[in-house]
């Protein structure tokens, strides 16, 4: 079944980003190649137990496998070893990218507290927007009882946008929540 956000991007939104940004071709139109999720774990990816509980949240929220990211060197500052686990990290692409867009504009991202947009500077030199979430448990797959600690997590959105300003009307077509006036 193909989500409603990739009918209504194939429908509406492209027509519209070609008229807000003045392009010909509706292939010159910027769109999402992927989204990738990332969540480091810090002293708990050593604990087995823990480390289940935040794979088991982080596949509720995405509905695919996370991978255990390693550490490439030995840090003695930071305490960590080359090679030991180091936090978890999920991409998503087509249809599901597409799903979880929808769940984190309309759903999750009104659930947390005093939020008041996110920022357009969250845009990097590649035209990828990033942006954190402190509490993992503003997505309603996880249930709140269940978890023993609140964690963080890091989402990427890849474009293949060829200016930031390409970008923001992209994620504005989305309806992200974008707050201009943020610093």
């Amino acid at each position: 079944m193909i989500p409603r956000l990739k009918i209504a991007y194939d429908k509406e939104m492209i027509i519209n980003l070609k008229n807000k940004l003045s392009v010909k071709n509706k292939h010159q139109v910027p769109k999402i190649d992927k989204i990738i999720l990332n969540m480091g774990l810090g002293e708990d990816a050593s604990d087995g137990k823990k480390l289940k509980a935040c794979t088991d949240d982080l596949s509720l929220i995405t509905g695919q496998k996370p991978i255990i990211t390693k550490f490439k060197k030995s840090i003695s500052n930071f305490k960590t070893r080359k090679g030991s686990n180091a936090g978890l990290k999920v991409t998503l692409r087509s249809n599901k990218m597409y799903e979880f867009i929808d769940r984190l504009v309309n759903i999750a991202l009104p659930r947390i507290k005093d939020f008041r947009g996110l920022s357009s500077k969250g845009i990097d030199n590649s035209f990828n927007y990033s942006f954190g979430i402190k509490e993992h448990i503003i997505f309603p797959e996880v249930n709140f009882d269940k978890v023993d600690k609140i964690r963080g997590l890091d989402i990427t959105i890849v474009t293949n946008s060829k200016n930031k300003n390409s970008t923001l009307e992209l994620l504005k077509e989305f309806n992200f929540p974008i707050n201009d006036k943020k610093n």
